[in-house]
């Protein structure tokens, strides 16, 4: 059961990290188009709203999974505690707790991801919302 612990220390807590990574790239990105955009050059809001919006899903995705990326860490901790203790048939306080911590520390590392990546998401959605405005002021037009 070795390498259910390497699984969640590189494997779980890896893709969480390689989550973040993402996440920070793409709303990084974004900052900078959306400080750089001119929303004269579009000729509706349509095309504005999908140019805006390009790989938003993304970091909304990687907010909503990634407490569940953690939990299966979690889980998988947890699986590790339970099988030492039924393999050495006496329970040995120091083994235990060191399971849950690494099931803990998954949960944390998937939460420590979502969060920022939801509140990026949340500000990008934000400043969409606001070039969507400010084009329609300038064009004289509603949203359709």
């Amino acid at each position: 059961m070795e390498y259910l612990k390497l699984l969640v220390d590189y494997g779980v807590i890896g893709v969480l990290i390689l989550m973040s990574i993402i996440s920070v790239a793409i709303g990084i990105e974004r900052i900078g188009y959306y400080k750089k955009i001119d929303i004269k050059n579009f000729t509706s809001v349509k095309e504005l709203e999908i140019d805006l919006t390009k790989g938003l899903y993304i970091i909304a995705t990687i907010g909503a999974n990634a407490p569940y990326i953690g939990l299966l860490g979690t889980v998988l901790g947890i699986m590790l505690t339970f099988y030492t203790i039924g393999q050495q048939g006496l329970v040995d306080s120091k083994k235990i707790m060191v399971g849950l911590a690494l099931a803990l520390k998954a949960t944390a590392v998937g939460l420590l991801v979502a969060i920022p990546s939801t509140a990026l998401y949340n500000y990008l959605l934000r400043k969409v919302k606001e070039k969507i405005a400010l084009w329609e002021i300038e064009n004289g037009r509603k949203r359709v």
